[in-house]
């Protein structure tokens, strides 16, 4: 039924794990009994994936993937394969609702609601027709055999159906393509639509046959394309409604939600709007704010390049920048001509003192989030690198070990790990900032889980850290048990 490719169930990241302290020194045993025992006790963790929750669809297995759903209605309900798809493409591919629908409001209302009609017989009996027949779209006087009758009996000439249907794909229509028939909502047979579109145009029947196959993906609340550029050509499906993110066999990650690249521990909702306020020019306002000033005459910004708080601006007014006012062009040391700061403005200080705040706040954050990013993708060199080392090792004779599938799943450790860490910013920023979750948390509860989510951030760090230079070690260079301790320390700090 084809091949499908599992990814790994390890999305739901905790972050209570065991850390070691940068000071803590970890005793690796060297004993080949204990060192066996903590191998095999750790690495099939790495991936901690028990039973897979989504699967890879490729352009090969494609067919095989929707015949699998087609088969089980067809079987359930005694019906032919075109039957089959009309009911699933409209039930969205979903066979339990197909099941609970049929349990529920019994067969005919299950099929009325999809536009799906069964009758006896396609073809027109000859009580019905002679020897010509005029057909009731285009009004020509047409013979038996010119004629294409669909499951709800009503029927017309081959020409006429064909322009119907030509219509109908080329307008994106080609899933769900009714009868001519005035106010009838049955759906036509796939099969004849292929048949007459073929005869007119070969290349837009194989393009209604692409739709028909890519209706499982698209019409499927359950399989998404894989959002690569360029495109892959995969799908995933995932097996469990609340599963977030995928893997697809290219290599990429995203979110199955909202199509996005993976960004745990962040929301859909908290990355969306972290995106926009790193595409947008929000904070190139909140830097104008702080750092600008309107004219008083032109209201045209000014930004101040001097020490001096009488400014001018290119229009020729003068201003003081302390309050924004107007004044004349005379100054000394102590006053300027025609003004005085007597008077504190406490709205507009705390106005700017709040962009001001906000700023900062913004690119502690986004600076952190950047430095991980650049980190992971500088890191992602390493595994080509590492293939290299291995061949050197493997070439060596000394090399007792030929397995080193260790080193690669700290790589994947790692790059999971680091994207995790990287999305732990904007997660934090909107998590704490007092405005989007002020109604489920109190400042107290907020700032103790803010210290605690920063201490588990910390030492989640280290460890990332310490997890990416024991890996960018030369270990080509090392012995035999150079490389075993190495080993140790890479499935030890991975789990």
């Amino acid at each position: 039924m084809g091949e499908y490719r599992s990814s790994d169930d390890d999305y739901d990241y905790d972050y209570d794990y065991d850390y070691y302290d940068d000071d803590d020194e970890v005793d690796f045993v060297d004993d080949d009994e204990n060192a066996a025992e903590l191998e095999a006790a750790v690495e099939p963790e790495i991936p901690p994936n028990s039973c897979p929750s989504s699967k890879v669809i490729t352009k090969e297995s494609l067919l095989a993937a929707q015949m699998e759903d087609l088969i089980r209605v067809m079987d359930l309900l005694s019906l032919k394969e075109h039957h089959a798809r009309t009911l699933l493409i409209h039930y969205r591919w979903d066979v339990e609702k197909v099941l609970a629908v049929l349990v529920e409001y019994g067969k005919e209302r299950l099929f009325a609601k999809a536009g799906l009609t069964i009758v006896e017989t396609d073809d027109v009996s000859s009580s019905q027709v002679s020897s010509s027949y005029c057909c009731n779209i285009c009004f020509d006087d047409v013979s038996l055999e010119e004629i294409t009758t669909m499951d709800c009996g009503h029927y017309f000439c081959n020409s006429c159906w064909t322009e119907h249907f030509i219509v109908k794909i080329n307008e994106g229509q080609s899933r769900r393509i009714t009868c001519m028939e005035h106010k009838c909502n049955a759906i036509c047979d796939e099969s004849k639509i292929r048949c007459l579109v073929r005869a007119r145009d070969s290349d837009l029947a194989d393009k209604f046959d692409r739709f028909m196959l890519e209706s499982y993906i698209e019409d499927n609340k359950r399989v998404k394309w894989c959002p690569s550029v360029p495109h892959c050509g995969n799908a995933i499906r995932i097996e469990v409604d609340e599963l977030r993110e995928v893997e697809c066999a290219c290599g990429l990650q995203f979110c199955f939600r909202c199509s996005y690249e993976a960004h745990s521990p962040c929301s859909c909702y908290m990355w969306d709007l972290w995106s926009k306020k790193c595409q947008d020019e929000s904070e190139t306002v909140n830097y104008i704010a702080v750092h600008t000033k309107h004219c008083p005459k032109c209201q045209k910004l000014v930004e101040k390049n001097g020490g001096c708080n009488l400014v001018s601006c290119i229009c020729g007014q003068p201003f003081c920048w302390l309050c924004g006012a107007a004044t004349g062009s005379d100054h000394t040391w102590t006053s300027i001509a025609g003004h005085s700061c007597g008077r504190y403005k406490e709205d507009r200080e705390k106005e700017t003192e709040s962009a001001k705040r906000s700023l900062e706040r913004y690119i502690h954050y986004y600076s952190r989030y950047e430095a991980h990013r650049d980190s992971s993708k500088l890191e992602s060199k390493m595994k080509e690198t590492m293939e290299d080392n291995i061949k050197i090792l493997e070439e060596c004779s000394t090399a007792s070990s030929k397995d080193f599938v260790w080193l690669f799943n700290g790589v994947d450790r790692l790059f999971r790990s680091r994207r995790v860490l990287a999305y732990s910013y904007p997660f934090a920023y909107y998590m704490f900032d007092g405005d989007l979750f002020a109604d489920e948390m109190t400042k107290g509860e907020r700032e103790m889980k803010q210290n605690l989510f920063e201490d588990q951030q910390q030492q989640f760090e280290a460890n990332i850290e310490k997890l990416s230079s024991f890996l960018d070690e030369k270990f080509h260079l090392y012995n035999e048990d150079e490389i075993k301790d190495l080993k140790l320390r890479v499935i030890a700090l991975s789990v």
